[in-house]
């Protein structure tokens, strides 16, 4: 199934920020966001993850389909490595653990509580979340914050395989990752300022 948005208008705290925004991303595909810093993708990742409703247009094949991964890790700092990837793939109805394990090269560090971990390692964890949700669409939000160069190869190579296996990844990155994919700027999706008359309707 296609990932499709369709003049979608997507909004930060009640004002519209990115207005007709329309993409299609089939499977094996990734897609890179590009734009300024404070532009609105982050906005437009959290409406495609469904974690806030889009003001105008549609959105199909995302719902139950998307695994998100933005700044913050989803770890739990008293539990091991181990333990937090075996809590998440339960939350998904998967048991195996393995490949998320070594894609990140995380065996070596199974044992040690999150909390222990350094920012990158942390990070290398978070990624590893995504391969146990078996869900097909990814959507990162800059997922190479905190990752050396060596990282960011296992992150690509991940990324890789996913499409791969049939699945497909919407980023927000400024980094260059090699991927089989496109690139969109949001650039040009930029809401137009809201006139003084528009003021209070941006609050209702």
């Amino acid at each position: 199934m296609i990932l499709q948005a369709d003049n979608l208008t997507v909004t930060r705290g009640g004002i519209p920020v990115l207005e007709g925004v329309g993409f299609a991303l089939p499977p094996g595909r990734a897609l890179v966001l590009r734009g300024p810093n404070g532009i609105g993708k982050t906005t437009l990742l959290r409406t495609v993850a469904g974690l806030q409703p889009p003001l105008k247009g549609t959105l199909t094949g995302a719902g139950e389909r998307v695994a998100y991964a933005a700044h913050a890790d989803g770890q739990k700092a008293t539990l091991s490595v181990e333990e937090n990837l075996r809590f998440w793939a339960s939350v998904f109805g998967q048991a195996e653990i393995a490949p998320a394990l070594a894609a990140y090269q995380l065996d070596g560090l199974r044992t040690r509580a999150a909390g222990q971990l350094s920012a990158g390692q942390k990070r290398r964890l978070g990624l590893a979340r995504l391969m146990v949700t078996a869900r097909p669409v990814w959507v990162l939000d800059e997922p190479t914050v905190s990752l050396d160069r060596e990282a960011v190869a296992m992150f690509a190579e991940a990324v890789r395989a996913h499409l791969a296996g049939g699945g497909s990844a919407l980023i927000a990155t400024h980094i260059e990752l090699g991927l089989d994919g496109d690139a969109l700027d949001v650039t040009p999706f930029r809401a137009r300022p809201a006139a003084a008359d528009d003021f209070d309707e941006v609050f209702l």
